[in-house]
């Protein structure tokens, strides 16, 4: 018989923490940064598309800030007890973000404005599609390997906002070339699928992780190393 994973000893489980405050806080600084220049210049060139995508990086600040709260607490059990308010936070967010990129890629079908080139919404996609995958990949791992399904939910946000990054430069890039102003709107209702199913997800408390060491025999690992009730690793 397989021997029942027990998850990290304690001075791992610190560790783990204080790494994922930290990527909590690098996000937060990033995305502050990332929303000031996308709604700045989306305002500027008359592009709902940046300026959703500025919207989208403040949803992902208010969804950091919940797992900084979250882990803020200093005793173990605190920190699970916070998890599942931390939890709706981020699907509400989630719910939010899909609500406005869809509305907003309708408006933009119906012809609703039309949007001029813009080189720093360019360069901002840009440097999230860059940045982005890395934030949400050592998010991911850590909250797997800590047991944390809001760490885990919150790293999906990020990764969200890679998608969004490039669905973002894909369309600034060939309304800027070649005048295509359909692209992004489509790109952006496949988005808020994908957004409506995380959200749902979070809500549902569902997450890859590895059981905490508060773990019993009844968590134990399934084939793929999540918990039972937990959305299997992909």
């Amino acid at each position: 018989m397989a021997a029942i994973s027990l998850g990290p000893t304690p001075a791992r489980r610190d560790a783990l923490t204080r790494r994922i405050r930290l990527l909590v806080a690098a996000t937060i600084t990033y995305n502050l940064v990332e929303a000031v220049v996308a709604i700045t210049a989306g305002t500027i060139a008359s592009s709902t598309a940046l300026i959703g995508f500025g919207l989208d990086s403040v949803i992902e600040v208010s969804s950091a800030a919940a797992v900084a709260w979250q882990f803020s607490a200093r005793d173990h059990a605190l920190r699970e007890a916070r998890e599942r308010t931390t939890l709706r936070i981020i699907a509400v967010s989630f719910f939010a973000l899909a609500a406005y990129v869809g509305i907003d890629a309708v408006r933009a079908l119906a012809g609703t404005g039309e949007a001029e080139r813009s080189v720093p919404g360019i360069v901002i996609a840009a440097l999230s599609l860059a940045i982005m995958p890395f934030l949400s990949a050592a998010q991911r791992g850590a909250g797997r390997e800590l047991g944390s399904a809001s760490a885990v939910a919150d790293s999906r946000q990020t990764l969200l906002c890679t998608y969004l990054s490039a669905v973002l430069l894909v369309g600034l890039v060939l309304n800027a070339t070649l005048g295509w102003s359909w692209a992004d709107p489509i790109a952006a209702l496949v988005i808020a699928v994908i957004a409506v199913k995380e959200g749902r997800d979070a809500w549902q408390g569902k997450g890859c992780c590895v059981p905490p060491a508060t773990a019993v025999p009844a968590m134990a690992e399934d084939a793929c190393g999540c918990r039972p009730g937990c959305t299997c690793c992909t």
